[in-house]
C-alpha cells in the first residue's frame, strides 16, 4: 500500500511536470497535494512497518514528538490545501471570465504557502502543549503512531486544558477550512443546477466529483477522531479511524485524480 501510494502520487507529479497542457491552477494544486500526500504518509507508515516486523515496538520520546509534529503539520496543511482546491473550482465555475486573474500563478503559490504556514503553527501548538505534560505509569501507546489523543491518555495530570486546545485550535483549522470548502461547493452546485444543458451539468460536476470524494474521506475520519467525547474512545478504534486519513486517503488520491480524469490519463499515456 505504501509503495502504491508513493508511486501513484509520484506519477501525478511527473505527469504534471512533463505535460504543458496540465499547467493550470487545478493541476498545480493536485501536483502539490500529491507531494504533500507522499510526505504525510511517510510520517507514519515506515515506522508502522518497522513495528510490524520487530518484536520490540519502541519509539523515543523525542522521536514521538517529531512524528507528532509532522503528522499534524501535513494534516493541517491538507485541510487548507483541500479548501484552496475547492476555492479554485468555485472560481473556475462561478467566475470563468475572471478565473485567470483570480487564480494567477502568484495567488496559487500564496494559497499553497499559506496552507503550510497554518499547518506548521497548528502542529507546533498541539505538540508543545502535549509534551509539556508529565507522563507516568504506562508508556504503551494504543496507536500505530504518536497522535494527540493516545498520548494524552498516558499523562498522570488533568488533561482538560489540552482537550480544550484540541477543540479550539484544531476546530479553527479543521472546521474553518471545512466551512470554506462547503461554501464553495454550495455555490458550485447552485451554479451547476442553473445550467440548461444536461451534458454541461455532467461535465462541470465531473471536474468537482473527484475532489469531493477526497474531502469526504479525509474530513469525515479526522472529525470523528478529534472531535468526539473522550468517553466514546474505545481500544483499537483510534487506529482504525486514523488509518482512513493517514493511509487510505493518500492511497486513494492518485486513483481518484487519475483514473477519473481523462486529461490526466491521456497525458500519462503520452508520457509512457
Amino acid at each position: 500500500m505504501y509503495t502504491i501510494t508513493v508511486g501513484g502520487n509520484l506519477s501525478i507529479i511527473i505527469t504534471y511536470k512533463l505535460s504543458p497542457t496540465l499547467h493550470t491552477p487545478m493541476y498545480f494544486f493536485i501536483a502539490n497535494f500529491s507531494i504533500m500526500e507522499i510526505l504525510y504518509v511517510s510520517c507514519t507508515v515506515p515506522q508502522m512497518l518497522s513495528g510490524l516486523l520487530s518484536e520490540c515496538k519502541v519509539i523515543s520520546i523525542s522521536g514521538c514528538a517529531i512524528q507528532m509534529y509532522f503528522v499534524l503539520l501535513f494534516g493541517g496543511t491538507e485541510c487548507y490545501m483541500l479548501a484552496a482546491m475547492a476555492y479554485d473550482r468555485y472560481n473556475a465555475i462561478c467566475h470563468p471570465l475572471l478565473y485567470t486573474v483570480l487564480m494567477n500563478e502568484r495567488a496559487c503559490i500564496q494559497h499553497v504557502v499559506g496552507s503550510y504556514i497554518i499547518g506548521a503553527v497548528n502542529a507546533l501548538i498541539h505538540t508543545a502543549f502535549t509534551f509539556s505534560l508529565p507522563f507516568c505509569g504506562s508508556n504503551e501507546i494504543d496507536h500505530f503512531f504518536c497522535d494527540v489523543p493516545p498520548i494524552l491518555e498516558l499523562s498522570c495530570q488533568d488533561i482538560l486544558a489540552n482537550e480544550l486546545v484540541v477543540f479550539v485550535v484544531g476546530g479553527c483549522v479543521v472546521i474553518g477550512s471545512l466551512v470554506v470548502t462547503i461554501i464553495s461547493y454550495v455555490e458550485i452546485i447552485s451554479k451547476i443546477l442553473k445550467l440548461h444543458s444536461v451534458s454541461s451539468r455532467k461535465k462541470t460536476f465531473a471536474t468537482c466529483s473527484s475532489h469531493f470524494i477526497v474531502v469526504t474521506v479525509f474530513y469525515g475520519s479526522a472529525i470523528f477522531m478529534y472531535f468526539r467525547p473522550r468517553s466514546s474512545h474505545r481500544i483499537g478504534q483510534n487506529s482504525v479511524v486514523s488509518l482512513m486519513y493517514t493511509v487510505i486517503a493518500p492511497l486513494l488520491n492518485p486513483f481518484i485524480y487519475s483514473l477519473r480524469n481523462k486529461e490526466v490519463k491521456s497525458n500519462m499515456k503520452n508520457i509512457i
